[in-house]
């Protein structure tokens, strides 16, 4: 019950969204709250029939666009923390799974991954009316979080359903997407693409999105990917069979399209009847529509038969390139030697390799919603998760992206990890080195599912497990075709707060009380490795890169890579450690505060590097840091 009178106003406005749907539009009323409003100059200019006066532009905006640029921009106090226990191969693995909120997780990779990644793939929200989105702090007010919230996932992270009730419903999701694709735009190369799927709800924005964040210029294709295989006789109107595959490159014109395999078909429509040496050809038409008076000429077949171009037509090339091509045997007149002139196209002389892809993606050559849900359910032994992609898909676009045998896959909207599934199966069919970082909120699994009542507690659990299962399921297939290396493993992070107390950063702050704070600025329960990646993280160094620990004077010593960075977190480090530190020249080395005695030890450190490393003495303090 409303307990309360008519909103005659707003039923108004829904009268005239009615009759002008595009007069209505989303603002803020005096109070902060949301609310459907009539633009009454585009109102206006549909009751007029003259131009009204005013200053236009191409724009597509919507509430809380500003603050969603600016959210894209804002720092964070936050880290990732390595979690061996639940990885697979930790030591050796170059793949990463990062639980948490991708919007700070993409924040964090900018510096480790900035430029690196070849390929993007993101399966977000639909916002079909019945999606949970990340309710992102600017989206809305506190008290109108609360409001809406109710669910959290494992991490007190916020996530709602966003209704098509909800006055900001496209608003909310726009500004959902927006800084996550603004922050993943910068992690791609030069030659990067990334794919977006998505469906009729909200394509049009998304692709207005994409051309204001990668640019209407980068736009590759709008692929149409048959998703069902059969129609639903229960749809009210149409029954809708395909999603979409929005494709952007970074930059187009560095950019390189993958094209597929030939198939049999296609060969099949090449052959050499007349034995050229050049090898198997097929005839292509020589008249073209345009006419040009320079082509329009007669032409004798070997048989004596006069030949002239179609009415309205004319041959494409001129009389003399058409008498160079009949001299090296590239024009066909049939096996008779009277028909219509075409030219000879030789397989061995295509442009390119392979076949071009087209825009649409049939199920029968990349799956369909029910094999991705099929895959999911042999590996995990239930069906555990809703909409998987099919693997076949993902392979096919990490084969329009042209990545490499050693690119870097990113999918940040990891799912049930049909991503990883695929690099990690691709790989083993062409001996690639693919690696793949999976990002995915640990939204918590609902008790009465059938994945909760399997033990799964949260989406990122079933993921971590397929990959699990996936890749020792590929490991296998392929030791038993005599060849096992083979990266299946994966390490895996968890966002957290930073490992630096407040004081840290907001020293002067501090206050008596808060004295017994600074007897370490470390918080409490975060280990060598959470120190150690969090500085890789701080220095933009992978976080795949290898390292090995060992005993020096009685304290651990991590070195990451082959020098990129050393450092040793042990209290009281005596000079001798520091000694040999310094002698290995690492590019980096860092320490922590409790490393040192007092401040002429700290003093003392920075003296023995340069002693080491004159060439560098002016800039030390860049290379070497204590925490």
């Amino acid at each position: 019950m409303r307990m309360e009178s008519p909103d005659l106003t707003a039923g108004n406005v829904e009268k005239i969204g009615a009759m002008f749907p595009n007069c209505v539009t989303e603002t803020i009323d005096a109070h902060g709250t949301l609310k459907k409003a009539v633009n009454f100059k585009i109102l206006k200019q549909m009751l007029s029939d003259e131009v009204i006066d005013g200053d236009e532009a191409y724009e597509f905006t919507w509430v809380g666009k500003k603050a969603a640029i600016l959210e894209a921009n804002r720092p964070i106090r936050k880290t990732l923390r390595p979690c061996p226990a639940e990885s697979k191969n930790w030591d050796t693995t170059e793949n990463l799974y990062i639980e948490g909120d991708n919007l700070e997780v993409l924040k964090l990779l900018q510096e480790s991954y900035l430029g690196k990644v070849k390929m993007i793939y993101i399966d977000p929200p639909y916002n079909t009316g019945n999606d949970f989105v990340y309710a992102d702090d600017f989206v809305r007010s506190q008290d109108e979080e609360n409001r809406q919230m109710g669910v959290f996932d494992e991490e007190d992270n916020r996530l709602f359903r966003n209704t098509d009730t909800n006055g900001r419903f496209h608003s909310d999701w726009c500004s959902m997407i927006y800084p996550r694709l603004k922050l993943a735009a910068s992690l791609l190369r030069d030659d990067g693409v990334i794919f977006i799927s998505i469906d009729d709800h909200e394509v049009a924005n998304m692709r207005k999105i994409c051309e204001e964040i990668f640019g209407a210029q980068n736009f590759v294709a709008q692929l149409v990917w048959e998703r069902a295989y059969s129609p639903k006789n229960d749809a009210r109107f149409i029954s809708n069979s395909h999603d979409y595959v929005l494709m952007y490159a970074r930059n187009i014109n560095d950019f390189v399209v993958g094209r597929l395999p030939r198939t049999i078909e296609a060969n099949a429509r090449y052959s050499n009847p007349d034995d050229d040496p050049r090898g198997i050809w097929m005839s292509d038409n020589m008249t073209v529509k345009t006419y040009t008076p320079d082509c329009d000429y007669p032409i004798t077949t070997p048989s004596g038969v006069v030949r002239e171009p179609p009415a309205g037509r004319c041959w494409s090339l001129s009389k003399n390139a058409f008498l160079e091509r009949l001299r090296d045997n590239r024009i066909w007149f049939g096996p008779n030697g009277n028909g219509v002139p075409r030219i000879k196209r030789f397989l061995s002389e295509l442009k390119f390799d392979g076949m071009a892809p087209t825009s649409i993606l049939f199920y029968k050559e990349v799956g369909h919603s029910q094999e991705g849900a099929q895959e999911v359910g042999k590996l995990l032994g239930g069906g555990y998760f809703n909409g998987p992609k099919p693997v076949r898909l993902l392979k096919r676009l990490l084969t329009l992206a042209h990545t490499e045998k050693d690119s870097l896959v990113l999918d940040f909207f990891s799912g049930s990890a049909t991503t990883a599934h695929a690099v990690m199966q691709l790989n083993a069919e062409d001996g690639g080195q693919r690696k793949f970082i999976m990002v995915q909120l640990p939204e918590a699994c609902n008790e009465k599912s059938e994945a909760f009542k399997a033990g799964y507690k949260n989406i990122c659990e079933i993921g971590k497990e397929r990959i699990r299962r996936a890749g020792e399921k590929i490991r296998n297939e392929k030791a038993e075709a005599g060849n096992s290396s083979l990266d299946v493993g994966f390490r895996v992070f968890k966002l957290d707060d930073s490992n630096m107390k407040g004081v840290y950063y907001a020293a002067d702050e501090i206050d008596q009380r808060r004295l017994e704070d600074m007897i370490s600025n470390i918080k409490d329960g975060r280990g060598d490795l959470d120190l150690l990646f969090g500085c890789l993280l701080d220095w933009g160094l992978p976080l795949s890169m290898p390292y090995r620990s060992e005993q020096i004077g009685g304290c651990t010593v991590h070195t990451v890579g082959d020098g990129d960075l050393i450092a040793c977190f042990a209290d009281r480090i005596p000079e001798s450690v520091v000694r040999e530190i310094a002698k290995r020249k690492p590019l980096r080395a860092v320490f922590r505060d409790s490393c040192f005695a007092d401040s002429p030890s700290k003093i003392n450190a920075f003296e023995i590097f340069k002693s080491y490393m004159p060439e560098d003495a002016g800039d030390i303090s860049k290379r070497v840091r204590v925490l």
